[in-house]
């Protein structure tokens, strides 16, 4: 096994695939060099664990499994594995080189390199990078991860810093892909680098200041992290939600006080903590003298003891036990082993897979079900990514500028979907504006309005139009609004069809129970009258009136009024058959009635005329028959119609768009208007022969009074009928009752008042010499 480590940094364990074939790999990394004291514990896990499957009788049986570094130029054996970089840059480069489709030598000689940093969804390609595997799960996992999160929050409007590596460049661009797809936009991407001038960083801090997004994703690795956060410092930024990727979201070291405003409830998806025991004690009981050869591990000590192994004048001298213990810095820190348990892992795979291929029973390999090998014809083995499996991570920062990284979720790939994200107690989470932030571009479009997409604008940017009169919408972000069925109508917020509310003429309502109050008015007044009448039914004025024509009248002026009260309420079949032909029926009688006593008042008159004996061609038995006949012609019209067409409770949903109308349809408009023709036709008859006989002496002066009454009657149903056509819904029904009663009270107050006023207020006029003083004395 061949260890591999950063080409920026300290190589204190590396080795090279090809060290005798090509030489000068080794002289160019040992040039580049920089100490990284995290790649030294990482070097170091792997001695600890290849130590360790040592030690194990179990695998890899009979075999000795060993870590080699570059320094090992002797080693002639077989190299199986690489492992390193942490760099994906570095890894995509070393794989290139040694890839065997681009130098055949090295494929005889190395078979596999596994990484357990190198994160970049590039490397997931086998068909550039066949031998290349990893114990960190792929980019694309953790932009997955950070997707669901940003759902599970609504945050769909999102600003990106990003370095111009290639770990960061990668996955940004799968990041603004993937997002696209869930309806995520981004605000801005900015580019960061380690030698931006002044300039530039005033401008990325005032970009990242002023925009409206509220959540900021920092995709880079941690030297770029540490380098951006210290030039922000001071930059006053605040209320921002960070969003961090696991290269940097749990390195403690980057927190201070003055980064507070930053940092504070910085969120990311880190590689799951892991316990590895005895590694603690191995890392920190370190000592030069177990690599007594190397040079590096010399200089780490001199550096972090601030000593020296040779005679100086700037620094004490090292012994060489000095204890790691009183120093913190990366090497030391034993907190979390993240990062180290994929360098643990990915030596543990190795062996694995050595273990598994080198298996061998009745000439067959148990794994593979083929002939066993050997070392010699172990052959790379092409598989998939390892299982993405995250702990989503939350900044809680002290005031001392310390920081609790809290494990508040996770993310699991090998869950099934809408399962693999879970977030454990939301009210445990510190945010960084102090409360759960708002990212979005727009507000979502509330029911009761369509989104609407604004081609000028990213998709987060859309439009809002509020639902058309008759439509609604029940969701947010409805993309059209619905049409409500012809029997609903949208509320006010119009999110929601309503049944139409249905309006008729009610008792309950002022206008229904004032004309009830009317019609009751009208039949008891028209009670009062007959009463009157009736007590002084032999008083000539009575008599001069053909009490029984009266009496009929008062009878069938009650049905008028009575008829009125069946055009209020709900409207119901029999209802609207019976409002229209009593209506019409009563009316006629009423008319009959009236035609009726302007005849008698005109064959009266020609009765006081010497010689004349007209009356006894329109006595009592003809005047019935008159009434009887005229009510007749009305009847059969009346059965005509309700055999033919007859009248139906109808919901007019026409009229208005809001509410139905409950009313009574005619059914045959042609029976409507031949009921209401035929009583016009009778009023116009009795006007004309009332207005004939308006001159008769005052003692017969009752064709006056009819001569009002009718001129009121036809006033009243000639407006009616514009009115009756014009108004809507309950006003119609209410029209056709105001008609009916006018033109009853009209009757009831022409004919009636003026005879009830001498009976009751002067008697003295009710006399037979009164009325016959008026009459001037004939000589014929």
């Amino acid at each position: 096994v061949f260890i591999n480590y950063s080409l920026n940094h300290m190589l204190y364990y590396r080795t090279i695939a090809v060290v005798h074939h090509y030489p000068q790999f080794l002289h160019i990394y040992m040039r580049l060099s920089l100490r990284n004291d995290r790649e030294l514990k990482f070097a170091r896990t792997v001695i600890f664990t290849v130590e360790e499957i040592n030690r194990d009788s179990k695998l890899l049986p009979g075999m000795t499994l060993e870590a080699v570094n570059g320094e090992e130029q002797s080693c002639k054996s077989r190299i199986q594995a690489l492992l390193g970089h942490s760099s994906s840059g570095v890894s995509e480069d070393i794989n290139t080189i040694l890839g065997p489709l681009s130098i055949p030598q090295v494929r005889t000689l190395l078979h596999l390199v596994v990484s357990h940093l190198s994160t970049c969804a590039c490397l997931s390609d086998k068909k550039l990078y066949p031998t290349f595997f990893r114990t960190v799960p792929s980019d694309r996992f953790q932009i997955i991860a950070l997707l669901k999160l940003m759902e599970y929050f609504d945050w769909r409007w999102v600003g990106i810093i990003h370095s111009p590596s290639m770990y960061a460049t990668q996955a940004t661009t799968e990041f603004i892909k993937e997002a696209k797809k869930e309806g995520i936009c981004v605000e801005y991407m900015k580019s960061f680098s380690r030698s931006s001038t002044t300039s530039d960083s005033i401008t990325t801090a005032e970009i990242i200041r002023s925009s409206s997004s509220k959540v900021v994703l920092l995709f880079m690795s941690l030297s770029y992290t540490k380098a951006f956060l210290k030039i922000m410092e001071g930059r006053n930024i605040t209320g921002k939600q960070w969003l961090g990727s696991e290269s940097w979201i749990t390195q403690t070291d980057l927190a201070s006080a003055t980064r507070k405003s930053i940092l504070q409830g910085a969120m990311g998806f880190a590689i799951p903590e892991a316990s590895i025991p005895g590694l603690a004690e191995f890392l920190l009981n370190l000592k030069p003298s177990d690599e007594p050869e190397s040079a590096m591990i010399r200089a780490f000590w001199e550096d972090v003891f601030h000593c020296s192994f040779t005679p100086s004048n700037t620094s004490a001298m090292c012994n060489g036990t000095e204890d790691l213990r009183t120093i913190s810095n990366d090497y030391t820190d034993m907190t979390e082993f993240r990062a180290v348990n994929n360098v643990y892992k990915a030596v543990y795979a190795v062996a694995h897979a050595l273990h598994a291929l080198l298996q061998c029973r009745n000439a067959s390999n148990p794994t593979t079900g083929k002939q066993c090998v050997n070392m010699k014809d172990i052959q790379p083995k092409q598989n998939g990514d390892t299982v993405a499996q995250y702990d989503l991570v939350n900044w809680q920062m002290r005031e001392d500028g310390s920081v609790e990284i809290v494990s508040i979720g996770e993310y699991d790939s090998s869950s099934s979907e809408g399962k693999n994200f879970k977030l454990n107690d939301i009210t445990k989470i510190i945010w960084g504006g102090n409360h759960i932030p708002r990212s979005v571009c727009r507000e979502p479009c509330p029911p009761g309005t369509r989104k609407a997409i604004n081609k000028r604008k990213p998709i987060c940017c859309f439009d809002c139009f509020e639902c058309p009169e008759g439509t609604i919408s029940n969701q947010t972000n409805a993309p059209e609004c619905l049409i409500c069925p012809p029997e609903f109508w949208p509320n006010d917020r119009k999110d929601q069809c309503l049944p139409k509310p249905t309006e008729y003429l009610s008792y309950k309502e002022i206008m229904g129970a004032l004309l009830t109050i009317f019609c009751c008015l009208g039949v008891f007044l028209s009670l009062l009258t007959s009463i009157i009448f009736l007590v002084h039914k032999e008083t000539p004025i009575v008599k001069a009136n053909n009490s029984e024509l009266s009496f009929l009248l008062l009878f069938s002026l009650k049905l008028c009024f009575l008829c009125s009260l069946t055009f209020i309420g709900r409207p119901s079949d029999w209802s609207c058959m019976l409002r229209h032909t009593a209506f019409g029926i009563t009316f006629v009688l009423c008319i009959s009635c009236v035609l009726g006593k302007t005849i008698v008042v005109l064959m009266a008159f020609r009765a006081t005329l010497p010689g004349s004996n007209v009356m006894k061609w329109f006595g009592p038995p003809q005047q019935r028959l008159s009434v009887l006949a005229f009510t007749l012609v009305q009847v059969v019209i009346c059965i005509l119609w309700l055999t033919i067409n007859p009248p139906f409770p109808n919901r007019n949903m026409n009229y208005y768009k809001e509410k139905i109308i409950l009313e009574c349809a005619l059914g045959s408009a042609i029976g409507f208007w031949a009921v209401l023709g035929y009583i016009g036709l009778l009023a116009l008859m009795c006007f004309i022969l009332a207005f004939l006989a308006r001159k008769l002496p005052d003692s017969f002066n009752e064709a006056k009074f009819i001569t009002f009454s009718m001129l009121i009657f036809c006033a009243v149903w000639i407006t009616f009928i514009p009115a009756y056509v014009s108004s809507p819904g309950k006003f119609t029904v209410a029209v056709e009752i105001f008609a009916i009663l006018a033109s009853s009270f009209g009757l009831l107050i022409c004919i009636f008042v003026p005879k009830c006023y001498i009976m009751i207020f002067k008697p003295e006029q009710n006399s037979k010499k009164h009325m016959m003083g008026k009459i001037p004395s004939r000589t014929l």
